[in-house]
């Protein structure tokens, strides 16, 4: 068992197969579920945008999307159990990954939702963004790593006009230097986001370059679970490392489970609209 430097144990491989099978095979077993946690928060912000902004389709960014899990849950209301029984049916082990795409396919067209979003996943893994878009869950795919590259003037485009800036579990791994660039790649327009974010991970630095940026960022008053350790050599090396940077662990992850806490970021300008007149923040 490899583990990152993080102390979290390195799960690399199932974000990079042709479908995710190894994704929700793998992660069964731990119980990983903040998607689904997520999923109600992510609705009602969704919901708040439409309304206040009179935006009758949103456009989602999800960072880190892998397979377009939140995509899934969100616009065709699944669940992550319905989800975990879908792709770790062992009677279906071996059906094909076209087989596996026609189900999805026919999953989409059956749960039409009552009110449109359009999801834009970003990630790494061209495999995962693959799967997705084939599948009908990803509208649209970046496939970046915005951690070192400026995006390019397609990859601008792709991200232009996001409504919301959505993730579950990336930042951390992901820090103030992709979602700066997702940012600037909106010209004046400034997209609401949520982050669902690891207790071991600070969001100090993430919070001060949005704050330059014309946000104003806030922590949900709740802690949500994430998974459950993979293995005590695991939660040993996390815990001591939220010991060091002086996170208190006791009755969370002491307890077996890695949790994550919300940050909600919104502009300062709550008028913030896609008014070409609008000085920029």
């Amino acid at each position: 068992m490899r583990f990152d430097v993080t102390g979290k144990v390195s799960l690399d491989h199932i974000y990079h197969q042709p479908d995710p099978r190894t994704y929700f095979r793998v992660l069964r077993p731990l119980d990983y579920c903040v998607p689904q946690q997520a999923k109600p928060y992510f609705a009602k912000i969704i919901t708040e945008y439409r309304e206040s902004r009179h935006v009758a389709v949103p456009k989602v960014l999800d960072i880190g999307c892998s397979y377009g899990i939140n995509a899934a849950l969100l616009k065709y209301d699944t669940t992550m159990d319905e989800l975990y029984a879908r792709y770790g049916d062992p009677e279906r082990a071996g059906e094909s990954r076209e087989a596996l795409l026609a189900r999805d396919r026919d999953l989409a067209r059956s749960r039409q939702p009552p009110q449109a979003i359009r999801f834009v996943g970003l990630d790494t893994s061209g495999s995962a963004l693959s799967y997705g878009l084939e599948a009908g869950f990803l509208d649209d795919a970046v496939q970046a790593d915005l951690e070192v590259h400026e995006p390019t003037p397609r990859q601008r485009a792709q991200l232009s006009g996001t409504d919301l800036v959505i993730s579950t579990g990336c930042v951390g791994y992901v820090t103030e230097r992709t979602l700066t660039r997702v940012v600037r790649a909106q010209g004046i327009h400034r997209p609401w986001m949520a982050h669902f974010v690891l207790r071991m991970f600070p969001f100090d630095s993430v919070e001060r370059a949005l704050s330059r940026l014309g946000y104003r960022s806030i922590c949900v008053d709740e802690v949500f679970r994430q998974r459950r350790f993979a293995s005590p050599q695991e939660q040993a090396l996390v815990l001591d490392n939220m010991s060091a940077a002086g996170v208190d662990a006791q009755g969370l992850e002491t307890e077996g489970w890695l949790y994550a806490q919300l940050y909600l970021s919104r502009p300062h300008d709550i008028t913030d609209s896609n008014d070409p007149k609008r000085e920029q923040s």
